[in-house]
């Protein structure tokens, strides 16, 4: 099935060429079927690179999904053309009351300052309030899960020496048959682009919430709370191929201390990589529209409390 998008987004073109079914919205409002709707809070500064990358996860569902772009209204990034996004994107009072299936919280390179300083982080809050009572499931991703866990569960995160910086073997427990994980290899991998981690022991006291997966010295990457209304991935498996390569180029064309990342590039230049997280980032994003929200998520959004 299509994932609905207004044909205006470069990622309508970009996945129409991938033979990813895409459909306009107006199109969509045609079909006699009720729609997944799900709600990117997009605070990254490469904006359209993430609608794509998280458009073709969404994509490969057989579900019918509409997406909806949120952006922050108290803060207006500059990296983004701002035409753009009063076309396409909507603020929280926009979207306040409405209720949605799912919703995706994006990371945001701000890692570095403390929580509180962030410029937009009042209206984050609200805006984890809202997931609360008008959404079914979130994914929060990287310093959004950090954010999430510390806004809902007081959880602090930690800043490092050296960024975590490639992509790294994630690991899980078979025998606890969870759905998120359903058909994952026994090992499978993730991309990672941080500066902070949080600690396996801040997640182990906390009772409301279960770490899914971890890297070998036990870091949590996937975890859940136990209602399965929030989930935090500290990595970035919706990452396209060569994402990892333009953030490291980035930095060494600033004068930036990084060094190249990890288990990604096949030789000594900067044009092969191996990606080999793609069929781990479907079957997360497929399991999740699946089991915790088409599964759990009522017809009638609107009404969900009758």
């Amino acid at each position: 099935m299509p994932v609905l998008i207004n044909k205006t987004i470069p990622a309508f073109n970009t996945l129409s060429d991938e033979n990813i079914f895409v459909m306009t919205q107006d199109r969509g409002a045609t079909q006699d079927i009720r729609p997944i709707e799900v709600a990117i809070l997009n605070l990254m500064p490469t904006k359209q690179d993430t609608e794509t990358q998280l458009m073709r996860l969404l994509s490969n569902s057989p579900l019918q999904v509409n997406v909806t772009l949120v952006t922050t209204a108290s803060y207006r990034g500059t990296h983004t053309d701002s035409a753009y996004l009063d076309r396409e994107y909507v603020s929280l009072e926009d979207i306040r009351s409405r209720r949605f299936d799912g919703m995706i919280i994006t990371g945001a390179p701000v890692e570095n300052l403390d929580f509180e300083d962030v410029k937009y982080w009042d209206e984050l809050g609200e805006i984890f309030e809202f997931t609360q009572s008008n959404v079914t499931s979130t994914i929060n991703i990287c310093w959004g899960a950090q954010a999430a866990l510390y806004y809902f569960y007081k959880i602090k995160k930690y800043n490092l020496d050296q960024k975590v910086f490639g992509v790294f073997p994630q690991y899980y427990d078979r025998d606890k048959h969870e759905p998120l994980l359903k058909g994952m290899d026994d090992v499978f991998y993730m991309p990672h682009s941080r500066h902070s981690c949080i600690k396996k022991q801040d997640v182990d006291k906390c009772k409301d919430l279960v770490t899914l997966c971890w890297f070998e010295d036990g870091e949590p990457s996937l975890i859940k709370s136990i209602d399965g209304k929030q989930i935090f991935i500290t990595g970035h498996i919706e990452y396209d191929r060569f994402t990892l390569r333009d953030e490291y180029l980035r930095d060494v064309n600033k004068g930036l201390p990084i060094r190249r990342p990890l288990n990604y590039f096949l030789d000594s230049g900067v044009d092969k990589v191996n990606m080999n997280w793609a069929s781990a980032a479907n079957l997360l994003y497929c399991n999740w529209l699946n089991y915790y929200v088409y599964q759990i998520t009522p017809f009638d959004l609107e009404n969900k409390d009758e």
